[in-house]
């Protein structure tokens, strides 16, 4: 979960402006994000982000000692910088200079340092290798030893999951089915590919979580995983659907296209920011738990043993269940 004791909001909210205070200044979209996670994750609405006080790298360093809200920074400063368009050198080295004085270090760093050195091919290809390790660490845990066969369907995975319909009206197993349903989608197995075991879990907490697949949303179900708990898959997650949803100049094979500046639209920085309130709200992370063990039970326990807020309004496009 993402916490953040009051009292650092204005030296972290400084941080983070002024980490983007660069080429001129925020971007409209920088601010518009910024303004979300203040008003939402740390319910600051009253906050001019515009106008406090930058706090620099060092300076922070010497504020944040937490492990966990320096990485949480070092995330929120990235998915910013996705915020930038065109990105710049300039964005770069500053979130740069941020991780170096707070040590954070990873993969994510490298995406984007590639990108402005070598180009978008060198980029993707980082996070192709970063998506495909991602993807694997997401996967459903209850599936781990079962072996995936590239050149045939999983047929025995598809059975076990339209099973899921013999389950009571209401249950956790119901609602999967539904989400499939709702958004004309195919179970996992019935096609061949080779991330049918990731689109099981990462589809139980789409279902469980409340939140539809439109872009603006899968964005917001990274952020929510991210705050329901600040640990290496979830902040992976979170860059990923950034990448894949705001930078765009890099696909997950099940995309056709990309794109960049959704968080732009008001409407979808305001979800970005409501989701990763309602995940920090959370008890306990639900993404990579055995999900097939909790499909006969009532998504309303389910949300109920996990900390899960109701969806924000269902049924607006975002939200569904």
């Amino acid at each position: 979960m993402l916490k953040l004791d009051p009292v650092l909001v204005d030296s972290v909210t400084g941080g983070l402006l002024c980490g983007i205070d660069v080429d001129g200044g925020p971007t409209t979209e920088q601010l518009l994000v910024l303004k979300a996670i203040v008003s939402h994750l740390w319910e600051r609405p009253d906050l001019e982000v515009g106008s406090v006080p930058h706090v620099s790298a060092r300076e922070l360093a010497n504020i944040l000692t937490d492990e966990n809200a320096r990485t949480m920074f070092h995330e929120l400063h990235l998915a910013l910088e996705t915020c930038r368009h065109p990105q710049s050198l300039a964005q770069v080295a500053a979130v740069q200079e941020y991780a170096d004085a707070l040590e954070v270090d990873g993969d994510d760093l490298e995406i984007f340092r590639d990108l402005m050195s070598s180009g978008v091919e060198a980029a993707a290809q980082d996070y192709k290798r970063f998506l495909t390790i991602d993807m694997l660490d997401r996967s459903e845990p209850s599936l781990s030893e079962t072996k995936v066969d590239a050149l045939h369907p999983e047929t025995q995975l598809a059975e076990k999951l339209g099973a899921f319909s013999e389950y009571g009206p209401g249950t956790l197993g119901r609602a999967y089915l539904s989400f499939y349903e709702r958004f004309g989608l195919s179970l996992p197995g019935i096609d061949l590919s080779l991330n049918n075991h990731f689109f099981v879990a990462h589809d139980m907490t789409h279902t469980i979580a409340g939140l539809s697949t439109t872009p603006a949303a899968e964005i917001a179900l990274s952020a929510f995983q991210f705050a329901m708990n600040n640990n290496r898959i979830n902040r992976a997650a979170f860059l990923a659907s950034l990448v894949a949803h705001e930078a765009g100049f890099a696909l997950p094979p099940h995309l056709s296209s990309g794109e960049t500046g959704l968080l732009l639209d008001p409407p979808a920085a305001q979800l970005l920011g409501q989701e990763l309130r309602r995940g920090s709200q959370c008890r306990k992370d639900f993404s990579l738990v055995d999900h097939f063990a909790l499909a006969p039970l009532l998504l309303s326990d389910v949300r109920s043993e996990f900390g899960v807020g109701a969806p924000v309004d269902p049924l607006d496009g975002h939200h569904w269940w």
